[in-house]
């Protein structure tokens, strides 16, 4: 019996997110220059012509997985509540994120970062720049509210600061004291310290270094 439309439309999807999936995985594992389509493919366990079907090079699989993770970063225009507790969430979701999605921000800052790959990073970039100018003007508009006396380079500082955490984290993931770091940021922008800690391992350490 023929599937249906639907059926059809949800095997796709399956496949869809299934090569998404395993590029991300062999990213993480290789490096984005070094890993191939082939790589792919065989992490997916589909035909080389499925993965080209839907992505017809490695930079679309690479701007497919940063366009969720910029949308991703677009969650913080859902936050509610005052400004002190949009901004404590503001902090909180950016640590989360940092800590439970690794492989992806490992990929976003690889791609930042090299030069042979920083134009893949900024077309993506590009082409989400609309939104990208809402989140910035949730966080500027957070600060003002809090009396900022500049609310565009107070949002600046503080995504290049959780950016830094970022990095800090994908290099020493087993050795980074998050909470402790947490607590720290709370008390540098004047926040009510955190009373339940971030559901996430926050070893107890005074040194960072690389296992």
């Amino acid at each position: 019996m023929p599937r249906s439309a639907t059926a059809n439309q949800e095997l796709r999807e399956r496949s869809r997110e299934r090569i998404l999936a395993a590029a991300l995985e062999t990213f993480a594992a290789k490096g984005y220059e070094a890993a191939s389509i082939s790589d792919i493919t065989a992490a997916a366990g589909v035909s080389r012509g499925l993965v080209s079907y839907y992505f017809a090079t490695k930079e679309q699989l690479a701007a497919e997985l940063l366009d969720r993770w910029l949308d991703g970063i677009a969650g913080i225009l859902n936050i509610p509540g005052t400004p002190d507790e949009r901004l404590a969430g503001i902090i909180d979701g950016a640590l989360m994120a940092a800590a439970t999605t690794l492989p992806i921000q490992r990929l976003a800052i690889t791609l930042m970062m090299q030069p042979t790959t920083h134009d893949v990073f900024a077309r993506v970039e590009q082409a989400k720049s609309a939104r990208l100018s809402l989140v910035e003007d949730a966080i500027r508009d957070v600060f003002a509210a809090r009396g900022a006396a500049d609310p565009a380079v107070e949002e600046m500082l503080l995504r290049a600061t959780l950016e830094g955490v970022t990095v800090k984290l994908a290099i020493y993931r087993e050795t980074f004291p998050l909470e402790a770091i947490r607590t720290r940021l709370y008390a540098g922008y004047d926040l009510p310290a955190p009373t339940v800690p971030l559901p996430i391992v926050s070893p107890a350490v005074d040194r960072l270094r690389a296992k």
